[in-house]
């Protein structure tokens, strides 16, 4: 798929809602709040943003294409065959593969950016200690991953075998056997389901915080409420409330 401009977006078909069930749906436009976490990712960089960097699930290229012009060397993997195509089209060092078997030698990367992809692996715990694995000493992961305490479930549920795409409220608030019938194609976490993803590895956290998102959706139906409710949403992120955050945002060095 080409990259589209930023005024539009691409939402699934029903062909393709089985696909994004599994896997999820990557970016195609670049909006406010990719901006946002671009930012984010860069910060927490720091000088490494200059290095050796792989985007592990890197979808059509979104995050890689932004990434190149900072000065550092940009690699991809991506699971799914067609957007590793996509991505391949027009980026360089686009690889096919699995998040649980990365095929770079270990100590490769100052960098590793996965954004919104470990809850879709079969096995996150072997794809975190992969992205360990690969990176070099003093390198940095930067993770987004979603929020248990977020009141939407994002990716949709299967209700009576039949999967329903869409944002689903309180789903991620039952108990955990009665939330993964309705949702076992994503995974969702806690504070602590992410520190036991990381046990026993050579790491320390040098950031652990939950995000809103950027509503973009909404400010281009609503426009100057929507970036009101933005603002506000955002400004949470400074409080205890910032517990119902979209996204986990953690960022962890090897040692």
């Amino acid at each position: 798929m080409t990259k589209t401009d930023h005024q539009t977006s691409r939402l699934p078909d029903h062909q393709d809602l089985e696909k994004a069930a599994l896997r999820g749906e990557p970016s195609y436009v670049w909006r406010a709040g990719q901006e946002r976490r671009l930012q984010m990712i860069v910060n927490a960089a720091e000088e490494r943003i200059r290095g050796d960097i792989l985007e592990n699930g890197c979808g059509v290229g979104m995050y890689i294409e932004h990434l190149a012009p900072l000065g550092g060397t940009v690699f991809g993997l991506e699971y799914d065959y067609e957007r590793t195509a996509d991505a391949g089209a027009c980026l360089p060092r686009i690889l096919n593969g699995a998040g649980e078997n990365l095929p770079y030698p270990s100590n490769s990367f100052d960098l590793i950016l996965s954004h919104e992809v470990i809850e879709h692996v079969q096995d996150d715990r072997q794809a975190i200690q992969e992205m360990i694995r690969t990176l070099r000493p003093g390198g940095r992961l930067t993770l987004f991953c979603p929020n248990r305490g977020y009141p939407f479930e994002t990716h949709g549920i299967y209700w009576r075998g039949e999967y329903r795409f869409g944002n689903i409220l309180f789903v991620n608030y039952l108990p955990r056997k009665w939330r993964d019938k309705l949702a076992p194609h994503v995974e969702v976490y806690t504070r602590r389901d992410m520190e036991k993803l990381f046990e026993g590895l050579p790491v320390k956290f040098i950031e652990k915080t939950v995000v809103f998102g950027a509503y973009d959706n909404i400010i281009a139906r609503l426009g100057r409420f929507g970036k009101i409710l933005r603002g506000l949403m955002q400004a949470l992120e400074k409080t205890p409330l910032k517990v119902f955050g979209l996204s986990h945002f953690w960022v962890v060095e090897k040692i």
